[in-house]
């Protein structure tokens, strides 16, 4: 079984920044893509950024220059970095990893941006 746990989320002002990190945990035995989606109410959930084992990495465009995505492979942990908030980066964030046997996804963290 593999677990996800986020953390970092929270209510910031618009300009704020905040970090969001996932550690997996459990039997996984390679994880190979590891990435960051969204989704605001009444929204389709989006993918933010993403980062291969290899550290190539890919943004939406709304967040490029903003945000940013970094890994640590021996901790099995995804971490997103948010600068310069925005009002409309308001959403639930979900870390998810792709193995070789399966996709998973966490269980959600909250970010809320304040005009």
């Amino acid at each position: 079984q593999v677990q996800l746990v986020e953390s970092g989320g929270g209510l910031v002002q618009a300009g704020g920044s905040l970090r969001l990190s996932c550690a997996a945990s459990g039997s996984i035995f390679r994880i190979n893509r590891m990435g960051w989606y969204r989704q605001a109410p009444g929204k389709q959930r989006e993918l933010v950024a993403g980062i291969t084992t290899s550290g190539s990495t890919n943004y939406a465009d709304s967040v490029k220059g903003r945000f940013t995505i970094s890994r640590e492979n021996a901790k099995n942990t995804v971490y997103l970095q948010m600068n310069s908030l925005k009002p409309e980066d308001t959403a639930v964030y979900y870390c998810k990893i792709a193995t070789i046997r399966a996709d998973y996804w966490g269980q959600g963290t909250q970010v809320t941006v304040s005009s």
